[in-house]
This record gives C-alpha cells, sequence and structure tokens, in this order.
C-alpha cells in the first residue's frame, strides 16, 4: 500500500475516533444537564412540599387552642357581642322528638336547586316511623330569578300534587289539619318556632320581594292559593333538622354537624346559658342553638397562602374563613392551588403548565377523595384523575405520589381542624371529661353531609382526631354516628313535636 494511503487512512481513523470521543462528550455532558436540571426539579418540588407540610401542620397543641377560641366565640355569639362571628342563633326548638309522636306530618326540605317534599307516618314508641315517602324536584331555573310568588306558587302547586298521591297507609285524624315542617337553608333571622325573614338568597338565588319577609307566610299564603290547607308547624335549617333526626334514633344525640359542599353545627343549649334570651324559658329548660360555625374565625387558624388567596377570590372575602378551610365546596380547590404552584416552581407536570390547572374549582373535593383513595402501586387511577380533570397526558409516577401526599395534608388539615371544632362544643357542654359519678353516660354527635359519608380517610381521620383531643377515657364516652338524610325526617319530626296538637 502507498504510503499516503496509509496516512490518510490514518486521519481518517483519528478523525472518526476524534467525532466519536466529541459525540460521547457531548452525551455525556446532555446526560449531566439533563440529571442536574431533574435534581433542581426535584429540589424545587421538595422545597414547596416541606412548605406547605409547615403551613399545614395541626398539632394537638394547635388544636386544643382553636377549640379554646370556638368556645370563647360561641359565648361571645350568646351574648349578642356584635362582633362576635358566630351569630349562635336561636332556633326556637326547645322540644326535641322522643319517639313518642303519632301521625302524619309532612316535611319540604329547600336548600338549593332542587327541593324534597316528604311525608312519614308516625306509630309512636314502638313502632317509630311507619312509612316514609318522598320526591325530588327541579326548581326551572327562570324561577330562582323570578319572582317570590311565582317561586312558592311553583313549590306549593308540587306540594298540592304529592299529598294528593297519599296512600292507604297514612292516616290523617278526622277533623285535624296537615302539618308541616319547612327546612329553609338560606339565612333567616328567626323570630318564633314557625317564623323567620329571610335576610339574604345565596346559592344562586336572586328572587325579588322575599328578603325582609317571612318566609313562612309566603309559603303559607301560597298553599292557600293552591287550596292546600296545610299549617307550617316549625321552620328549621338543615343542621337542626339533622339534630332532631339524630335525637328522634338516640336520645343521647347532643350535637348535629354538617360536612357536605358547606359546614354547620348545632347543638342543645341549657336556655339559663343564653344571656340574650329575653323570653320565658322553655318548659324543658333547652334551646338548640344553629352555631352557623363556617364563620368561625381566629387567629389560631393555620391560614396558609393558599387560604388566604382562595378567601380574597372569593365572592365573600373576609367570611366563611372556617368552611373555606374544612367543607367539601373548597378542599379540592386548595389542592389545585397547591399543585399549579408546584407546576409553576417546580415543573411537576413538565415544562408547560395545564391550562386547565389554572381554572378555578376545576378540581372538585369528590375527584379529590377518589385520587386520595387510590391503592394501586402505580396510581394509575389517580393519573387517569389527572389525565380527565387537568389534561395532564403523562404523569410521572414521582409526580403522582407528590399529588397523593398534597390531598393528604388539605385532607388531614380539614379533617382535624373539623375535630377541633367538634372538641370546642363538648368542652362548651362539659362533655369534654368523664362525669365525676363515672356513669356510663353517652354523649352523640349526628353528622351528616357527603364529605363525612363518603371520603372515608377525612372521617377517619377526624374521628382518630377528636379521640386524641378527649384521651381515650373521656372519648369512650362520646360517639361520633352518621345520620344520614336527617334533615329532611328532621323537619317533619319537629313538625311533630311543635304540633298544634301537641298535648
Amino acid at each position: 500500500m502507498a504510503k499516503g494511503a496509509v496516512v490518510g487512512t490514518a486521519v481518517v481513523v483519528c478523525a472518526a475516533a476524534a467525532a466519536a470521543v466529541g459525540v460521547a462528550v457531548v452525551v455525556s455532558w446532555r446526560r449531566r444537564r439533563r440529571r442536574e436540571a431533574e435534581d433542581e426539579t426535584k429540589r424545587k418540588a421538595a422545597a414547596v412540599v416541606e412548605e406547605v407540610e409547615q403551613a399545614f401542620s395541626t398539632p394537638t397543641a394547635l388544636l386544643r387552642g382553636i377549640a379554646d377560641a370556638m368556645v370563647e366565640e360561641m359565648q361571645r355569639g350568646l351574648r349578642a357581642d356584635p362582633h362576635a362571628p358566630l351569630k349562635m342563633l336561636i332556633s326556637y326548638v326547645d322540644n326535641l322528638p322522643t319517639g313518642d309522636e303519632h301521625g302524619l306530618f309532612y316535611a319540604l326540605d329547600l336548600g338549593g336547586t332542587n327541593f324534597r317534599v316528604i311525608r312519614v307516618q308516625l306509630g309512636g314508641r314502638e313502632k317509630r316511623v311507619v312509612k316514609q315517602q318522598y320526591e325530588e324536584v327541579s326548581i326551572p331555573p327562570h324561577l330562582m330569578v323570578g319572582t317570590s310568588t311565582e317561586l312558592f306558587d311553583f313549590i306549593a302547586a308540587e306540594l298540592e300534587k304529592f299529598v294528593g298521591t297519599e296512600g292507604e297507609d297514612f292516616h290523617l285524624p278526622d277533623g285535624r289539619q296537615r302539618e308541616l315542617g319547612f327546612t329553609f337553608s338560606f339565612p333567616v333571622h328567626q323570630t318564633s318556632i314557625s317564623s323567620g325573614t329571610l335576610i339574604k338568597w345565596t346559592k344562586g338565588f336572586s328572587i325579588n320581594g322575599t328578603v325582609g319577609e317571612d318566609v313562612v307566610a309566603e309559603l303559607s299564603r301560597a298553599m292557600e292559593r293552591q287550596g292546600l290547607d296545610m299549617k307550617v308547624t316549625a321552620l328549621v335549617n338543615d343542621t337542626v333538622g339533622t339534630l332532631a333526626g339524630g335525637r328522634y334514633v338516640d336520645n343521647d344525640v347532643a350535637a348535629a354537624v354538617i360536612l357536605g359542599t358547606g359546614t354547620n353545627a348545632a347543638y342543645v343549649e341549657h336556655a339559663n346559658m343564653i344571656p340574650k334570651w329575653n323570653g320565658q324559658l322553655p318548659k324543658s329548660g333547652n334551646m338548640v342553638i344553629n352555631m352557623e360555625w363556617g364563620n368561625f374565625r381566629s387567629d389560631k387558624l393555620p391560614r396558609s397562602e393558599y387560604d388566604k388567596a382562595l378567601d380574597f377570590e372569593s365572592l365573600n372575602p373576609g367570611e366563611q374563613i372556617y368552611e373555606k378551610m374544612i367543607s367539601g365546596m373548597y378542599l379540592g380547590e386548595i389542592v389545585r392551588r397547591i399543585l399549579l404552584k408546584l407546576a409553576h416552581d417546580a415543573s411537576l407536570f413538565g415544562d408547560v403548565v395545564p391550562p386547565k390547572l389554572e381554572q378555578l374549582f376545576i378540581l372538585r373535593t369528590p375527584d379529590m377523595s377518589a385520587m386520595h383513595h387510590d391503592t394501586s402501586h402505580d396510581l394509575k387511577h389517580l393519573g387517569a384523575k389527572l389525565k380527565d380533570i387537568l389534561g395532564v397526558p403523562d404523569t410521572s409516577l414521582e409526580a403522582r405520589y407528590i399529588t397523593l401526599h398534597v390531598c393528604d395534608l388539605v385532607a388531614e388539615r380539614g379533617a382535624r381542624l373539623a375535630a377541633a371544632g367538634i372538641y370546642g362544643i363538648l368542652k362548651k357542654l362539659g362533655k369534654d371529661k368523664l362525669p365525676n359519678d363515672f356513669s356510663q353516660q353517652r354523649t352523640v354527635v349526628a353528622m351528616d353531609g357527603g364529605l363525612y359519608e363518603h371520603y372515608k380517610k377525612f372521617s377517619s381521620c377526624l374521628e382518630a382526631t377528636l379521640t386524641d383531643l378527649l384521651g381515650e377515657e373521656a372519648a369512650s364516652s362520646v360517639v361520633v354516628k352518621l345520620a344520614n338524610d336527617g334533615s329532611g325526617i328532621g323537619a317533619a319530626l319537629l313538625s311533630a313535636s311543635h304540633s298544634q296538637y301537641a298535648a
């Protein structure tokens, strides 16, 4: 071979080797840069998560302080302190069901875009609820923004139709008027057990001519126009109804808590412990108080940047602070806001922030619950939810586990704060310790609402936290139990216990 050819071949080989080395260097450099970028992303994600963990921490000592603040605000509300966040509304319910009630009673449950009409035949202590029927009716959207007469005429007409379907299993004694319990879950200034003026419409209703009017009188006039002979004997909100329904089943029920889209609590107070009560003390010596506890606020509540931003951007900034931290309307939204911070600061879902993640309230609490309860080894159900709801086509296992952890932090904080509120009620009633006589007296808290019923990790955490706050001995005498749909039948039972024919 010619000397020149050998040299040329050597040059080519050397050049190829050099190119290979160059490629290898570039590949190695890119890998290193990718690892560094991944490490930086992980570091940023870890920093955000650590910050959230600290902000959402609820040590037992903090919860005890919140419970004490709840008791203090309850006392202020009972004194009619105008600056108290808890209004502690007098329900005028002084006779809770005993189980002795007999007869046919109706209930109307109006609290949103649907309403229910219910009838029950009560058979006294032996037979209890002999038969129960109900129908659910959707309110046409135009009636939600129409006039008061149009809305109540529609409701009365549907109620009249329902009465017309009474079967032979329901018996109204001769000479008696049908009686109705009216569950009205809008802000009302109650003036008696069967009267109350509307303060404002909420939940999408905007109706002329009802604010400041007695809602029972509005319904009664509408029933008269329909030719329906029925008397409203009890006006209650859903939480008071839940308390009544729970007491009918279990005589040891002392309080009721609703944890659903919204939240509220009611409890049985000694009438002589209500300074703002001006009337004659009721014969029972007791009065049910509607706390409207969603509006509880205190410097002790651990409000994070996410809570403050949510409140600021809400329709009612500065109001319902406690509700915005513990109820089903808001838990999913808090998770969304944390995930958005992780997407912006730590590229949790890739280099581009998913546009849907920017949408307010796109992540609902039932979806959060479904993600939180995913037990698959690769969290495939959680990943599917992120894809379906937030439009993230592919998530890393690490991103899915971070999302799961965020759900856990938000749900745990909400459940523990709710438990602190219940503990506060028990402290106010002196039920947070074993009785001095060491009797086996029980105290039952009736629970209702989809958040408590269906979000099992939330409810389990709430119950465990309440046990921790009470201590094992006192917790042995406190029972937290589901009173499903207590508000509907509860209104009918209150109609019975406040009947015009009651002895």
